[in-house]
């Protein structure tokens, strides 16, 4: 085995493993026993767990911002790009299982900061600017973007999350769903909401 072709192997152990059991369980020692290799080939190569981590992490966010930003970059009717980034974000979790669970497992929704919340940050900006553009063209207010870029980003992902245990409806069914509640709420935006529950604040006796 050349020593590409032994990285690329000890990547694929490594990445089953951190899917299976998450960085902190995942030793050196298991990476090299299931690779049969010895530790001093993974130190070779990786220098460490955290080395050959930081590697499978940095493959996944690739792939998935890839796809993301794909779904976002064709110009087309807004509805359709909402419909094409659910789905993109569902296949990622379909083909790539391993890759979503190291994602999400070690860099939760709830928490700020992390490769995966890096990733999403990225996809809420270009979200951002499409929602500018149409904000202004329907005379609603483009401050508010970045507000509803969080939104729709963390709406998708945490949806994605959940439908990685679930599997229940079919990932075409989420998508639908999801750009029914996505769609349909930005087309009948208020120009100015308030809450009804400060409205009957202000107008009680």
């Amino acid at each position: 085995m050349t020593g590409h072709e032994r990285r690329e192997q000890l990547v694929a152990v490594a990445r089953g493993l951190f899917a299976e059991k998450g960085f902190e369980p995942t030793s050196v020692e298991d990476i090299a026993a299931r690779a049969e290799v010895s530790k001093p080939v993974v130190y070779e190569h990786f220098g460490g767990k955290e080395g050959i981590y930081a590697v499978v992490v940095d493959r996944e966010v690739k792939e998935l911002s890839g796809r993301l930003s794909a779904a976002l970059l064709i110009e087309d009717h807004p509805k359709r790009i909402v419909e094409r980034t659910a789905l993109a974000l569902l296949d990622y979790i379909e083909e790539a299982e391993d890759g979503f669970r190291i994602l999400v497992r070690d860099s939760p929704v709830a928490q700020a900061t992390g490769p995966f919340n890096s990733m999403l940050g990225d996809v809420a900006r270009n979200v951002e600017s499409l929602l500018q553009m149409e904000f202004e063209r329907h005379d609603l207010d483009p401050g508010t973007a970045t507000l509803y870029a969080q939104m729709l980003v963390g709406m998708i992902a945490f949806t994605g999350q959940w439908w990685l245990e679930a599997r229940q409806p079919d990932k075409t069914t989420v998508a639908a769903h999801l750009t029914n509640l996505a769609w349909n709420g930005l087309r009948g935006m208020e120009r100015t909401p308030h809450l009804l529950a400060l409205d009957a604040e202000l107008n009680s006796p």
